[in-house]
């Protein structure tokens, strides 16, 4: 199992919970973002800078992903094509996808998209708070012990 990151919009501090994990359980996690991002030295975790353009780091997340490799993402339909693969997808604020909600996730997301294409005036998501990174936390911790 690795983790990898669609670290374009990851925030900080569940890349901080991403580089504890991954210290001290050993497992090898990949940063995939169009920007340089910082990360601490260490022998497990990396970093891939694609080309900007639309889906550039999400294909290469996609091709970089195999059988029960972890990717973490908000992305719907990046997770999706990510479980189709075999792989979990865990997305910031600890939701974790699986091939019963990500149908769901998806249509919900297609429908909201059609919403604003009309013209309806749509929120973004709140900001991340403790209880979102709490869950991230437990359901990353799960997903490690697991393998």
């Amino acid at each position: 199992m690795k983790i990898i990151v669609d670290a374009d919009a990851c925030p900080v501090v569940i890349k901080e919970i991403l580089f504890k994990a991954a210290q001290r359980t050993q497992v090898q996690t990949l940063l995939i973002a169009n920007h340089a991002i910082r990360v601490p030295p260490s022998p497990y975790i990396s970093t891939m800078q694609v080309p900007s353009g639309f889906d550039v780091a999400d294909h290469e997340v996609v091709q970089r992903c195999d059988e029960d490799d972890l990717v973490i993402t908000s992305d719907i339909p990046l997770a999706a094509e990510v479980i189709e693969k075999g792989g979990n997808a865990l997305s910031p604020r600890g939701e974790l996808f699986d091939k019963q909600t990500i149908k769901s996730r998806l249509n919900t997301r297609d429908f909201m998209e059609t919403m604003r294409a009309s013209g309806f005036q749509t929120s973004g998501p709140p900001p991340l708070n403790q209880k979102d990174r709490k869950a991230f936390a437990d359901h990353l911790d799960k997903l490690l012990a697991r393998r």
